[in-house]
């Protein structure tokens, strides 16, 4: 049996040659789970992984871990979400929060986003370097997701803190204490809700806990609101700061943006595909025996679909290395994953994209680099790609 992938500290910083490697071994293969003896399905391949998207598969990590005690201590908001509950819990879970989380509502969002870009860069000056993580990246998708759910403006900072601290891979205490702050800041801000309804995206999921004739639970409502604000920014960041990098090392590509910007948001799909932001989508699992695309993984393993590896497979993308801008079939990468647990948000993440590359484009048109790209730091996540810091000068 194989060793682990994921133990190796060169995955974070390129993980692609990892999982070229396990693609061309098998495109799902079974290996070791972090070195011990218990094993996982990994899936590499692109059908192979859009199979298991929609495969019957269990995303209810409570069951898998029920006989398997941890120690740890989440809390339920998080430990139990939308993300982690299968149909038909999943199915009405979704329905109800997609009633507040319309495209119009997204749509109506573009001109506060295109706005709050301006205004971040407007503070950078000409000729110095800034971090593109910290001073845009970072900032803005939390803004925006903050702004969507009616988060004051005072406690946002702190927000961005736990929820940065929520994806400290190896981190238990981190992970679990930032999940209890959280959770206990929602549940506060709800209660304000409620006795101050306004026009965010809580006081919609709200309305539906108290008015609607399928209503959510108390619990149910804390969940999504906590799921609601962590998913809309952590992989939003990433997208951008990845995106950022991607044209950087492609002056050509950068060039041609430049010069046509009304091809940005024709090659954010691209961009999604070439360094996706969810490199290892969340938990799933086999309760039954099940064949994906004729490899039988057995009951009870966990399966880690690899939505990153799945983007390069060349099977599926000729040349799959390759930053190609006009690619046909870039819009079919499975960034946002498939199937029922694709990402509601993601009109949103790829709106966040287009309206910072555009800015950035227009207002510092020289943008480079400012260090090497071996001196780059990438986070140490399995399920989100994306740098620590990106130093360019302006």
């Amino acid at each position: 049996m194989a060793s682990s992938p994921f133990t190796d500290p060169a995955f974070y910083a390129d993980r692609y040659p990892t999982y070229t490697a396990l693609r061309t071994s098998s495109p799902i293969l079974q290996t070791s789970l972090d070195g011990g003896a218990s094993t996982m399905a990994v899936v590499t391949g692109y059908d192979q992984a859009r199979q298991a998207f929609t495969a019957a598969l269990s995303k209810d990590a409570g069951a898998y871990f029920a006989d398997k005690p941890s120690g740890r201590s989440l809390h339920p908001a998080i430990a139990r979400t939308m993300l982690t509950v299968d149909p038909p819990e999943h199915t009405r879970l979704r329905r109800l929060v997609t009633k507040a989380f319309t495209p119009a509502r997204i749509d109506g969002m573009r001109p506060y986003i295109l706005a709050l870009a301006e205004g971040l860069v407007a503070l950078w000056e000409p000729g110095t370097e800034v971090d593109l993580i910290e001073d845009l990246a970072g900032p803005l998708p939390v803004t925006v997701i903050c702004q969507l759910l009616g988060v004051p403006t005072v406690d946002r900072s702190l927000v961005r803190s736990w929820s940065t601290d929520l994806f400290a891979t190896g981190d238990h205490a981190r992970i679990d204490a930032a999940s209890h702050a959280l959770a206990g800041y929602m549940a506060e801000l709800i209660t304000t809700k409620r006795a101050h309804p306004d026009r965010s995206l809580l006081s919609d999921l709200i309305a539906v806990h108290d008015q609607d004739e399928d209503r959510l639970s108390e619990d149910e409502l804390l969940s999504l609101a906590v799921l609601l604000l962590v998913a809309g920014h952590e992989t939003t960041t990433a997208a951008i700061g990845n995106a950022v990098l991607a044209l950087l090392q492609h002056p050509a590509d950068l060039a041609h943006l430049r010069t046509s910007p009304h091809c940005i948001a024709g090659a954010v799909d691209e961009l999604l595909r070439y360094d996706s932001p969810v490199s290892i989508a969340t938990w799933r699992w086999a309760p039954d025996e099940v064949d994906l695309a004729g490899t039988s993984v057995p009951a009870g393993s966990p399966v880690f679909v690899c939505p990153g590896a799945a983007n390069r497979d060349p099977a599926k993308f000729p040349d799959p290395d390759r930053l190609d801008l006009d690619r046909p079939n870039a819009a079919s990468h499975l960034a946002f994953g498939h199937g029922i647990h694709r990402c509601l948000g993601a009109p949103l993440a790829s709106a966040e994209v287009e309206i910072v590359l555009t800015v950035l484009l227009q207002q510092f048109p020289g943008l480079q680099l400012a260090v090497p790209t071996d001196q780059l730091v990438w986070r140490q996540s399995r399920l989100v790609r994306g740098l620590v810091a990106l130093p360019v000068k302006l």
